[in-house]
């Protein structure tokens, strides 16, 4: 099994710490793994993008053209990605801020409110976890307990305090993951 899945959206989104995360969940479960972060010269509110490979054989090359998954946060994202997913594959994308909807019909569609899920359980610095959750639901390619195990490898000690409510925010967007296309 390999999993090539692009994750875009603005800096601040979480995009990195989500495929970071995903990364070390991969890990914690022995399987080959690559994390590759693209962002512009804004830390925050430029395009940020990572490419995350999980696999059971070795990685021959981080630099993909073509993805199983993206999960789209922006819109920008969403003009830049869209086309490289693979026929068959998974689109995920929060709809907050997108303007021009998935069209292809080759493809899977999850549509997943995180960013509004995220507003519910008053954490907006929860959001990439909400669609981290609504991802897994999806596509399970890591156990639960390796994600929780790779927030903790990831998050600084001091914030270890905020991996209950972390816990949660995936619970939940495995919860309310929204089935626009299936092929």
């Amino acid at each position: 099994m390999t999993e090539e899945i692009i994750i875009a959206g603005f800096g601040g989104q979480g995009v990195l710490s989500m495929g970071k995360i995903l990364a070390y969940s991969g890990i914690m479960q022995d399987q080959e793994v690559s994390w590759m972060p693209a962002y512009g010269p804004e830390m925050r509110g430029g395009t940020a993008n990572v490419t995350v490979i999980i696999s059971d054989e070795r990685i021959n090359s981080p630099v993909l053209n073509a993805y199983d998954t993206a999960i789209i946060l922006n819109q920008q994202s969403m003009d830049k990605f869209e086309s490289t997913v693979k026929p068959g594959g998974l689109l995920l994308y929060d709809p907050n801020g997108i303007s021009t909807h998935p069209t292809r019909k080759d493809i899977n569609i999850f549509q997943v409110e995180g960013a509004a899920e995220a507003a519910r359980l008053k954490s907006g610095k929860t959001f990439n976890m909400v669609v981290l959750g609504a991802y897994l639901k999806i596509h399970p390619i890591v156990e639960f307990e390796n994600v929780i195990k790779g927030l903790k490898k990831s998050l600084p000690e001091r914030y270890h305090h905020l991996i209950p409510m972390n816990e949660t925010a995936i619970k939940r967007g495995q919860e309310i993951a929204n089935p626009i296309q299936e092929v």
